[in-house]
């Protein structure tokens, strides 16, 4: 998959795709539907599949000052969406010129002259341009005269209820993993890589792989059984294990992370990238009263988790 990040300067190549455009945060089963109908197109006028999407979240940009809500970082994003066969990834510059482009301009500036774009799929819900005052409908006129198609996919919902970025965050941050991988088509992940830490899991008998979640959605803090993947260097692979999410307050500390203890591991992971996909919430986290007392519950957060990917 090639990534292009400024649309104005752009290989000749890499227009003439047929895309699905909008944010794709987490890029859950309704999001993959929406890539699907473009993979449709794509095929029937013999063209590469792509998907238009911005960075940042132009929910970062418009609430700066908000808290942490994105699924996955733009990294991520792009690994999951690579995964689904997508050829070009668009990831259009989302700033204060792009905000001011009234809806349209947006189409005949953005998807006609920069990107040359020959077809187009986005959800029912689409807006676009200055305060999102262009709808699917509007788009799709624009595509008439403009020389584009564009096909508008229906809501997804799963057991009446719908399918949404929004949706996912409130299962994650009930610790309802399950519920969330529903929805996504996947299990949710954390990606990012390795950092060090005050290396005190090594000194419990439990030493972790420590990941920051600085800017994405925090789940439930607590613990977690995980499947957690090492994507690159000598100990790339898959492998089981047990994380803890939150800021640790026994020791005081105040900035959430990721620890992951990897099942039967034995090597250093210090800035490997790794994914920690959240399988089952185990616990609320909590303050031990002492060291020996959270090795205890360690063993048998451990244990449980053992048990239940035995069963994934």
């Amino acid at each position: 998959m090639r990534i292009i990040r400024d649309p104005h300067f752009i290989d000749p190549a890499d227009r003439g795709a047929a895309a699905a455009i909008g944010n794709f945060d987490g890029v859950h089963l309704g999001h993959q539907a929406v890539i699907d109908l473009t993979r449709l197109a794509a095929a029937k006028i013999d063209a590469p599949l792509g998907v238009m999407t911005f960075e940042p979240h132009p929910r970062a940009y418009f609430h700066h000052d908000a808290a942490p809500f994105r699924l996955m970082n733009a990294e991520a994003r792009a690994n999951r969406l690579d995964k689904l066969g997508v050829a070009l990834l668009y990831e259009v510059p989302f700033n204060a010129a792009l905000a001011a482009l009234p809806p349209e301009d947006f189409a005949r500036e953005i998807i006609v002259d920069a990107l040359g774009l020959t077809h187009v799929v986005v959800g029912q819900d689409f807006c676009f341009g200055k305060d999102r005052a262009g709808k699917a409908a509007d788009l799709q006129a624009f595509g008439e005269t403009m020389g584009f198609g564009v096909t508008v996919a229906p809501i997804l919902t799963s057991d009446d209820i719908r399918i949404s970025s929004t949706a996912i965050r409130d299962a994650l941050s009930e610790g309802d993993a399950r519920a969330a991988a529903a929805m996504l088509g996947h299990w949710h992940r954390l990606e990012g890589a390795v950092i060090r830490g005050e290396q005190r899991g090594r000194d419990l008998g439990y030493p972790t792989a420590n990941m920051s979640i600085d800017g994405l959605h925090p789940p439930r803090f607590g613990v977690y059984a995980v499947k957690c993947d090492v994507l690159d260097g000598p100990h790339k692979g898959s492998y089981n294990g047990a994380a803890s999410i939150g800021v640790r307050p026994m020791f005081g500390e105040n900035e959430a992370n990721c620890e992951t203890f990897i099942f039967d591991f034995k090597g250093d992971l210090y800035g490997a990238p790794i994914s920690v996909a959240l399988v089952e919430f185990l616990r609320p986290e909590l303050n031990f009263t002492s060291v020996d007392t959270l090795i205890v519950q360690m063993d048998k957060d451990c244990e449980m988790a053992r048990d239940i990917l035995s069963h994934v």
